[in-house]
């Protein structure tokens, strides 16, 4: 896994159960709701501060997710792509990245052609079992409530970047 985790030089993420609950929550008025992980936001911040770069791919189109990846500087945003493959092809020629330098987690089956592929995938802790199956790595934080952050904290740990971020932060 150390091999795996040095190599690493993008994040990829699903949303819909990996940077939030899964849960999509409708208003009276129509709006969708979404509710982000403000750890997971810290940890996206952190691999920036890294130098990694951090990307979405995700299955569904919302504004919200536009929204919360302006906020956090989220290098690539791809939404809509109900086949992820071709779209995470893209991400990687456009990046000019290997597939053993991008991380991917994921949670559900639409998630696993991506997994298969990528240098160290990840599932989070509740994803479907089929995902957990394939994946490298299964978060003991469930989508929506720290995962990311634990993925991202591993990765840094690994890449002896996590405590000079620190010591950083601390000046």
């Amino acid at each position: 896994m150390r091999k795996k985790l040095s190599q690493i030089q993008l994040i990829l993420m699903d949303v819909d159960g990996v940077l939030t609950a899964g849960e999509i929550i409708y208003s009276a008025a129509g709006d969708e709701l979404k509710m982000f992980n403000v750890q997971d936001g810290m940890g996206i911040t952190l691999a920036r501060m890294a130098g990694l770069k951090t990307g979405i791919l995700t299955g569904r189109k919302s504004e919200l997710v536009r929204r919360r990846a302006e906020e956090l500087k989220i290098d690539i945003v791809s939404q809509g792509s109900f086949e992820k493959l071709p779209e995470y092809e893209k991400i990687k020629q456009q990046m000019q990245l290997s597939d053993e330098q991008i991380c991917y987690i994921g949670d559900d089956v639409l998630d696993i052609p991506v997994l298969k592929r990528v240098g160290f995938s990840v599932a989070v802790a509740n994803a479907r079992d089929e995902v957990k199956a394939i994946a490298d790595y299964v978060t003991v934080a469930e989508g929506g409530k720290g995962a990311v952050r634990e993925v991202i904290d591993k990765i840094l740990k690994w890449q002896n970047k996590l405590h000079v971020l620190i010591d950083q932060l601390s000046r």
